[in-house]
């Protein structure tokens, strides 16, 4: 018999210790770029969104302020109250005159409109009181229909607990009074003028007789 051949003895190749160890260092490193990198991409779109909520806040916080109708994109169509026609004996000393006035008042909002309907009959009374107290010769001339104008929008107010101030620029602002001596006193400042809801009046018609 022959002998038998030695079994081939396999060793294991062990792997060197410094590679291991540079696999590690090189896996951790890459790792940590890997977090770094999207730590600080995600800080960056955390504060570039923070930024853009923080924009559109003020958008909104300024558009909200501004007149409804005024709104760049967003017009709101008027609100209008028709009063029934007025017919009134006017002041003239020398004649009987009468005018006949139709007016449309444009306000606000539907909600002021709304409630303006409640308190029509002072208000139509504090507009008659105004046109009695007008001559034919005023109400004929364009700057004397603007000054109507101008009073029936503070006067159709009052009734609802609305006191507008005078609206020419200089009773606006401050104003200068003299003491017993002749001498300036320091102006006082008058209080800011007070919203007016209605913004404009409309004449339908206007007969002076």
């Amino acid at each position: 018999m022959s002998a038998a051949a030695p079994a081939a003895v396999v060793e294991d190749t062990p792997v060197p210790t410094k590679g291991k160890k540079k696999l590690i260092i090189i896996i951790a490193i890459a790792l940590l770029v890997v977090l770094v990198g999207g730590g600080a991409a995600l800080f960056v779109i955390k504060k570039r969104a923070a930024a853009a909520a923080e924009e559109a806040a003020d958008e909104s916080a300024a558009t909200a302020q501004q007149d409804p109708a005024e709104q760049v994109g967003h017009r709101v169509p008027p609100t209008y109250v028709a009063l029934d026609p007025f017919v009134v004996n006017l002041a003239d000393k020398d004649a009987e005159r009468y005018a006949q006035v139709g007016l449309t008042l444009e306000v606000d909002d539907p909600k002021f409109a709304a409630e303006m309907k409640l308190y029509m009959p002072a208000i139509r009374n504090a507009i008659l009181m105004i046109l009695a107290h007008k001559s034919s010769a005023e109400l004929l001339e364009r700057s004397g229909k603007e000054a109507l104008a101008a009073e029936i929008m503070r006067e159709s107010v009052r009734p609802m607990g609305i006191e507008i101030g005078p609206d020419t620029p200089a009773e606006r602002g401050t104003t200068a009074a003299a003491d017993g001596d002749g001498k300036a006193k320091p102006a006082k400042p008058r209080m800011p003028p007070v919203h007016n809801p209605v913004r404009r009046v409309h004449f339908a018609s206007f007969i002076v007789q």
